[in-house]
Parts: structure tokens; C-alpha cells; sequence
């Protein structure tokens, strides 16, 4: 055991060791005086990038506003464009939001100035990033893909593995378990093809959950072995490129596995429960001494919580859960949800084992941080509605100022048209009272003859009106009485076909089919159907287009057919006879129809068809 931990000890020195060479190195190049500008900025992305990720906020910060300042005076607006997202991830990071809304409109500036692909690539992403700090999951992919749409044009794996896997966050939270395999599946080859490490473990963690929603759906061991496998992968790469991978990163690849045997092999397996208690250890120990590390080490000690109480290891429970406990209360202000986890865990646990006095302690704590994260989460949620409502006021301004300019260039092209206008129309008065001036007179002698030729012209046209009108009549008449046709005989036509289609379902079900009654009915019906066909052609011919104007929804070919009788103020039972069907039907088709034309449920519809005009 002595040996064990003395091992931990060495892989979280050496880690530390590591990644301190690292900052170092990147700190060497940036000093060396012969280090380009555009080197020495893509260096200080580097090393703000690693203060975030390391949650050095206030470095990471003031390191990548270095960089803005040195891309900006050497007039490299791409570089500057990179170094704006890394200060915007990182006020992110540290919700700083009080900012962020104009960082991202000089970061969007920034790119359009530098107008190249990558530029807005990195500038899309950095608007992505926005949205998801304001939860706005939609947004979030729209700014993804116009980011790749871009991305495409120029290869820059990085961003592109960070837009993909923004993308697998988003369908991770919509639990779309096909499109958490895609886009974890690109992410992952881009990440592959760029030289950050820590990006790749991210990108392998991506891999893990990805098999994990195939294994919940299908339990078989090939999607298990494979979330493994991917674990397992980024636990190796920590330990080829210690250096380029942040302890953070690590340690969470650490948890995963840890709770990955936890939830997936049984109680049982002692080699399983070995290698989880390892790997939850490991994870806390990497993260010894490190700054905002206490939600990892917290979600280790749980774990290893877990692993007590399945054995029955009770003051280990509490030992486990009290440390948790107590590391939490180190970080200032707490994550209110995992030292909720925490003290809910305590509560039950002293609930079990009956030292209620305690239950009652870490109850009340629940309480307490519960009131405490509701109140942290309405504050965040304040400022990101101030964000929002920032944000839409300056679109808004902007709009405005855009249709303003717009309008004021319609306006100037209007009234050069006017000028140009009037001008012609000025040239054109003048030339034309030259030739009224000539032709005067020979305009007056023809006045006359012109006048006589009008009114005999006028009795002509009035004469052609007349007719047309009569005409225009003869063939409305004529179309309303076609239409009435029409419909009549479709509608006796249907009910044929309604008839046939029940003598042959009797045929089909073997049912005896007295013929000669079906015929004798069918003749009765025949009689009764010709005065009903008569009565539908009485009903004005705009009847059934104004029905089919008014319905919410479409009425069929029955509908009408029904409409019309009950038009004809027919009753149920002469309408069920016409319709072949029962009176039962006939009512339950009328609640149907009042519903597709929106009828109110005391309305009449009798009335409401009478009243159509």
C-alpha cells in the first residue's frame, strides 16, 4: 500500500513537473528576441490556452491580451482574431460574462477586417461559444456549421475538432446517441491531425460517451469494450506527452474509468472494483495541490464512497464523504451541485445508520446550499437575460441604423429620378406646344367630324355591352347549372360506389346477399335520390366553395355531399337512407364537420349552413 501511494506521489510530481516545463518552454520562446511576431502571438494563444484549461484564469487572460496587442500592432488580424477567442473562452471560463458580449462583436469585427476563411472560422466558433454561455443550443449549431462552412476552405484541424465537438456537446444534451458517434467521430480525426493533446483527450473522452449511448441501448460488450478502449487511450497519451496535456484533462479521463467500472461490472468482480478504487485514487492524487481541482477531487472521494458502501465499509463511507465535505468547503464560492451530491450523501448515510442528530445537520446544509445554488443560478441567469437583452437592443440599433441608411439611398435615387423626370417632362411640355400650336387649327376643323364619328362609335360600344353582358350571363348560368350537375351526379356516383364496395366486403366475408332486396332497395333509393339530386342542383352554386373557404381543415367529397343535405333541411333519418349508412354515422359526421369548418360546440350547424350566402 506504502508503495502504491508512493507511486501517486511520483505521477502527480512528475505531472506537475510537466506541465511547468511546458509553461516554461512557451515562455522561452515568446522572450527570445529573434521569436516573429506571428510566432510569438500563436505562443501566447498557447500559453493562455493553457492557463484556462488549468483554470489560471487571470493569466490566461492577461497572457492572450499580450497577444492582441502584438497581432494588432504587427497588423495580423487573423493572429488577432485567435487571440480574441482564446480572452473570450477564457471570461467565459471564468464567468466574467459582464463582457463578453462586446468581445465577441470585436472578435466578429476583427475576422471580417482580416477577411480570410479561418479568420471566420475562429470568429463563428468564438459566437458559438456565446450562445452556449446563454444557452441557446440552437444558435450554438448554426454558428457551428457556418463555422465549417468556412473551416473547409483552409485546413485547420484544431478548430475544426473544437467546432465538432461543440457540436457532439450539443447532441450529447439532446441525447441524439447517432450524431454524438458522428460528430465525436470527426472531432476525433481532426484532433488526431493537430498537435494539441489535450484537445485529443477531450476528443477520446468524446469516443467513450459516444459507446456509452450505444451500450444503453443495446447492452452488447463490443460498444463496452470500446468505451474502455478510448478511455484507455487517453490515459496513454497522458503518458507519452505528459507536458502537452493538462492534469485537469487527465484526471477527468481518471473518473470516467473510475465510474465507468462502478456502473458497469458487477459487485462481484474483485478486479473491477480494484481498478476503479486505482483510478479514482489517481485522479485525486494528479490533482494534489492543484488550484480549483476540489470538483474532481470531490467526484474521486465519491466514487471511492461508492466502492464502501457496496462493500459495507462504512467509516470509509464517512471518511470518504467527510473529506469530500471538507474539500469542497476550500473552494470559495463552492460548486453548489456537487456539494449538494456531497451532503445529500451524508444526510442518507447518517439517516441508515440511525445518527439522526447528523442526518439532521447535513439535511439542513442541503437546504441551505440548495437555497444558496437557486440563488447563484437566478443571479447567472439575471445577468445572461441583461446579456440577451443587450445583445437584441444593439441588433436592434443596428437594423435600424441599416433600414435608415437604406431608405435615406432610396430617397436620393428617388429624387434624382424626380429631376430627371421633371426635366423630360419640361423638354417634352415645350416641344408639345409647338405642335398643338400647328396643329390647332386643323384639329378644330376635325372636331366636329371626330365628334359625330365618337358619339356613333359610344351607341356601338354600348350596343357590343349589351350583348357581351347577356352572354357573360347565358354562360354563368349555364357554368352554375354545369357545376350543380356535376356535383349531384358525383355525389349519387360515390354512393354507388359506397354501395358496390359493401355488396362486395358481404361477398368477400361470405355473408348470404339477398340480391334481389339489395336491388329493390337500390330502386327506392334510385327514386329518392333523383328528387335529392333535383334539390342539390337548388343550392347556389358558390355553396360549396364557400363551405370549402370557411373549413379549418379539408372537407371530403362525403362532407359536402352531407353539407348539402343538411342545406336541403333534410332529416337524419332521410339523410342516412340516401347515404346508405346508419343514423349514428350521419350524426357522428356532422360533430366531424363542425370541427373542420371550427365550429363552437353550442352552435348550430344547420344555422351556420343556412347562412351561407
Amino acid at each position: 500500500m506504502k508503495s502504491l501511494l508512493l507511486l501517486f506521489i511520483c505521477l502527480a510530481w512528475l505531472g506537475s513537473f510537466a506541465q511547468t516545463r511546458m509553461s516554461d518552454s512557451l515562455q522561452s520562446v515568446i522572450a527570445h528576441p529573434q521569436t516573429s511576431d506571428h510566432d510569438k502571438v500563436m505562443s501566447l494563444n498557447q500559453l493562455a490556452e493553457f492557463y484556462r484549461v488549468n483554470k489560471a484564469y487571470t493569466k490566461a487572460m492577461e497572457t492572450a491580451r499580450k497577444g492582441i496587442m502584438i497581432s494588432l500592432r504587427a497588423d495580423s488580424l487573423t493572429d488577432a482574431t485567435k487571440a480574441y477567442l482564446v480572452l473570450l473562452h477564457s471570461k467565459i471560463s471564468a464567468q466574467e460574462l459582464d463582457q463578453i458580449r462586446q468581445l465577441s462583436d470585436t472578435l466578429l469585427l476583427t475576422a471580417k477586417k482580416a477577411n480570410t476563411p479561418i479568420a471566420m472560422a475562429y470568429a463563428y466558433y468564438g459566437q458559438a461559444l456565446f450562445f452556449k454561455t446563454l444557452d441557446h443550443p440552437e444558435s450554438v449549431a448554426k454558428y457551428c456549421q457556418m463555422a465549417l462552412s468556412v473551416v473547409n476552405e483552409h485546413d485547420d484541424p484544431y478548430i475544426a475538432a473544437k467546432i465538432y465537438y461543440q457540436l457532439y456537446a450539443i447532441n450529447a444534451n439532446w441525447n441524439n446517441a447517432n450524431e454524438v458517434h458522428y460528430y465525436a467521430s470527426l472531432a476525433l480525426h481532426n484532433a488526431l491531425k493537430s498537435n494539441d493533446y489535450s484537445l485529443l483527450s477531450n476528443c477520446y473522452n468524446a469516443m467513450s460517451t459516444a459507446y456509452e449511448y450505444k451500450y444503453d441501448s443495446n447492452h452488447e460488450k463490443a460498444a463496452l469494450d470500446s468505451m474502455f478502449y478510448y478511455l484507455d487511450q487517453s490515459e496513454k497519451l497522458y503518458s507519452r506527452y505528459p507536458e502537452q496535456i493538462n492534469n485537469y484533462a487527465y484526471a477527468i479521463s481518471c473518473i470516467n474509468i473510475a465510474s465507468y467500472y462502478l456502473r458497469f461490472f458487477a459487485p462481484t468482480d474483485s478486479k473491477a472494483e480494484a481498478q476503479g478504487i486505482h483510478y479514482a485514487d489517481k485522479a485525486r492524487t494528479i490533482l494534489k495541490d492543484a488550484p480549483n481541482s476540489q470538483e474532481v477531487i470531490a467526484s474521486s472521494l465519491g466514487i471511492l464512497s461508492e466502492y464502501a458502501k457496496r462493500d459495507g465499509r462504512n467509516q470509509d463511507v464517512e471518511r470518504y464523504l467527510l473529506e469530500a465535505y471538507q474539500v469542497m468547503l476550500t473552494q470559495q464560492p463552492p460548486y453548489y451541485y456537487t456539494m449538494l451530491n456531497v451532503t445529500k450523501g451524508l444526510a442518507s448515510f447518517y439517516e441508515t445508520r440511525g445518527d439522526y442528530k447528523n442526518a439532521l445537520k447535513f439535511q439542513q446544509l442541503v437546504n441551505e446550499y440548495s437555497s444558496k445554488s437557486f440563488d447563484q443560478q437566478k443571479a447567472l441567469k439575471a445577468q445572461k437575460l441583461e446579456i440577451e437583452y443587450q445583445t437584441e437592443k444593439a441588433n436592434n440599433e443596428l437594423r435600424f441604423l441599416k433600414e435608415r441608411e437604406k431608405s435615406r439611398q432610396q430617397k436620393n435615387i428617388l429624387y434624382a429620378c424626380v429631376a430627371i423626370v421633371s426635366i423630360l417632362f419640361l423638354f417634352f411640355l415645350f416641344r408639345s406646344y409647338h405642335f398643338r400650336l400647328r396643329y390647332s387649327l386643323q384639329r378644330e376643323k376635325q372636331l366636329q367630324l371626330e365628334k359625330q364619328d365618337s358619339e356613333l362609335q359610344l351607341k356601338l360600344e354600348k350596343e357590343e355591352q349589351a350583348r357581351l353582358k347577356a352572354e357573360q350571363q347565358l354562360m354563368e348560368m349555364q357554368q352554375q347549372q354545369l357545376k350543380k350537375e356535376v356535383m349531384a351526379n358525383a355525389l349519387q356516383l360515390e354512393h354507388k360506389n359506397q354501395m358496390l364496395s359493401n355488396l362486395k366486403d358481404k361477398l368477400t366475408e361470405g355473408t348470404e346477399v339477398n340480391i334481389q332486396k339489395v336491388l329493390k332497395e337500390e330502386m327506392i333509393l334510385d327514386e329518392d335520390f333523383e328528387q335529392a339530386k333535383l334539390q342539390i342542383q337548388q343550392v347556389h352554386a358558390d355553396f360549396f366553395q364557400l363551405l370549402n373557404d370557411k373549413a379549418q381543415r379539408k372537407l371530403t367529397l362525403l362532407d359536402l355531399k352531407l353539407c348539402a343535405y343538411l342545406y336541403l333541411q333534410m332529416d337524419t333519418r332521410r339523410i342516412a337512407q340516401l347515404m346508405h349508412v346508419e343514423a349514428k354515422s350521419v350524426r357522428m359526421s356532422r360533430y366531424r364537420i363542425k370541427q373542420k369548418l371550427g365550429l363552437e360546440k353550442e352552435q348550430d350547424l344547420n344555422a351556420f349552413l343556412q347562412g351561407l350566402k
